[in-house]
């Protein structure tokens, strides 16, 4: 009876290794469960013909003359492309007019040295490397369900012509493509070959021929045991996994006997000795030596420190969504103001423009996911002769817009938001509002022809750059509240304010409170940072005398 503890995940397992897949190796274990009913069959047959000698007569010896207890179960040791003949192939390339290709030359003086030294050792296991025609033939017809009714999909038929890809293949480095850049008219083949990811990748297939006994050799007994595949990275692919702490695989033979295989796979490499293993880690130790100090000569040694009574910010921005808005086809344009005192690099942009999403359900709402990045810089200059109040922050303005069929823009949302004054990761949802008119007549025009009241000035949203004034009225200004725009800020500031470790600095108002005192530091910085010096080389100087004249010194 068959063992009840069957492995039935049959999935593919990805394993990554540092080590050279020369080293690979595999060990396969197959055996039979239940016998055919030959023995059963043959005895039949001699008894009726009274042709049986019980002196001469081995049960346990097959019609081709091999024991059957070999061709019951069977064990090989397999390194990485390793090739084992087939019964079949034996009998095909020992026709020399079946060989067609170098290849099958080849594979035919190894069969004829095998036979001349006593035959192959395999019975029943046999592999197929990656230069044979069999893995062409298995990639490019393989499906991704067991429905006899599967229609390839576009990326399938892609990727099915990808298949010449070799570890060996290496591009020439430094050379220069005089060809023509720019392909005006690509053809299916350029496609083909360009347009699909082509990771250098190599396959392996261990067989199992579970013909009956007397019958090896026939293409359709044969099944595949296990497929690897090792890409340049190292990465190792397996399928079905290792059945190390699981139970046996196993193989039901279609037809009359319906005969039952179990078989397993383990990994079978050597373990590197110590030596190896030492070289080794000096080898990675240089390599990541030398990788620190080219990403050193990047940086450089220097840091640059923020300038006496200055403040610098720096932010890593992200638009991550926008919901609850009318329309779909959003994009947001933003941009950011810097208040009196503030300043940005000229190679900086402070204003940037998502691309065009569409939304998604998400519950009860419509989601557009933009996932857009952004970055600036900016920095603040304490001014003396302004009194000590705290200054103003920037702003980051934002306007939603929505596009339609016809390429018409609607404005569907206006915001701000006033950037974190405490470094760190914050995540801030804002929400928007747009301008209306009464009456049905304004909608209708807005949802025909695309028009829609606008701002004029973006910092309308909260206190327009051109006001002067003490009291600003938006008396009869009619707004709508519309949806919401989440953003995602990584703040990093630098200032020698925070050099001080005794005072904490856990608002940005006590920074910018702390920056007006470093009015007077420019002249005095200088001072303290030599007078600094020239103590840490004299606690050097004495660390490096004898220990006596160190408690002999009045100094001590």
């Amino acid at each position: 009876m068959a063992d009840p503890g069957w492995s039935t995940d049959t999935g593919e397992a990805v394993y990554r290794s540092r080590d050279p897949v020369r080293n690979f190796r595999l060990r396969v274990h197959l055996q039979r469960i239940t016998s055919s009913s030959l023995l059963l069959s043959q005895s039949a047959s001699l008894l009726s013909n009274d042709l049986i000698d019980l002196a001469t007569f081995d049960p346990q010896t097959s019609a081709s003359g091999h024991r059957r207890d070999e061709e019951d179960e069977e064990e090989a040791v397999i390194s990485w492309q390793e090739k084992l003949f087939s019964q079949f192939e034996v009998d095909l390339f020992q026709n020399e007019t079946a060989c067609q290709s170098p290849l099958d030359h080849q594979y035919r003086q190894e069969i004829l040295k095998l036979e001349a030294s006593g035959g192959r050792k395999n019975r029943r296991i046999f592999t197929y490397t990656d230069s044979d025609r069999y893995t062409n033939l298995e990639e490019h017809c393989q499906k991704m369900t067991n429905s006899e009714t599967e229609v390839p999909s576009f990326l399938v038929e892609r990727m099915a012509n990808v298949r010449r890809r070799r570890q060996d293949r290496r591009g020439l480095e430094g050379s220069v493509v005089k060809s023509r850049i720019i392909t005006w008219e690509p053809s299916e083949e350029f496609i083909r070959s360009n347009h699909v990811i082509n990771t250098p990748l190599q396959t392996m297939y261990i067989m199992a021929d579970l013909g009956p006994y007397g019958k090896l050799g026939q293409r359709e007994y044969e099944q595949v045991l296990c497929t690897l595949k090792v890409d340049s990275n190292g990465v190792i692919t397996v399928k079905p996994d290792f059945t190390d702490n699981k139970g046996p695989y196993r193989i039901v033979m279609e037809g009359e006997k319906q005969e039952l295989w179990k078989y397993t796979i383990s990994d079978a490499s050597l373990p590197a000795q110590r030596e190896e293993e030492e070289r080794e880690q000096r080898v990675f130790k240089d390599l990541y030596g030398r990788h620190k100090e080219y990403l050193s000569s990047l940086v450089g040694s220097d840091f640059e420190m923020a300038v006496p009574g200055s403040l610098r910010l720096f932010v890593n921005g992200e638009v991550v969504s926008a919901q609850g808005y009318e329309y779909d086809n959003l994009y947001v344009h933003f941009f950011v103001e810097l208040p009196d005192y503030w300043t940005s690099p000229s190679y900086h942009q402070l204003m940037g423009v998502t691309q065009t999403c569409v939304t998604k359900s998400v519950g009860m709402d419509e989601v557009a996911y933009f996932s857009y990045p952004f970055t600036f810089e900016a920095s603040f200059f304490h001014d003396k002769n302004v009194p000590e109040d705290l200054p103003q922050w920037p702003v980051l303005y934002l306007e939603v817009i929505s596009l339609d069929f016809w390429q018409r823009y609607r404005v569907e949302g206006y915001g701000s938001i006033v950037l974190p004054s405490v470094p760190g990761s914050h995540t801030v949802k804002t929400s928007t509002w747009r301008p209306v008119e009464l009456g049905t007549l304004a909608e209708l025009r807005r949802f025909f022809i695309g028009g829609s009241l606008e701002l004029e000035d973006l910092s309308y949203v909260r206190i327009p750059g051109t006001f002067k004034g003490d009291r600003l009225s938006r008396f009869g200004f009619r707004t709508e509240t519309t949806g919401s725009v989440t953003f995602r800020f990584h703040c990093l500031q630098q200032s020698r304010a925070f050099l001080d470790s005794g005072i904490s600095w856990k608002t940005m108002q006590n920074v910018l409170d702390r920056m007006g005192g470093f009015g007077q530091e420019n002249t005095i910085f200088n001072v303290l940072e030599a007078f600094h010096r020239a103590r840490r080389r004299m606690q050097e100087a004495r660390e490096n005398l004898p220990q006596d004249l160190v408690s002999s010194s009045p100094m001590t």
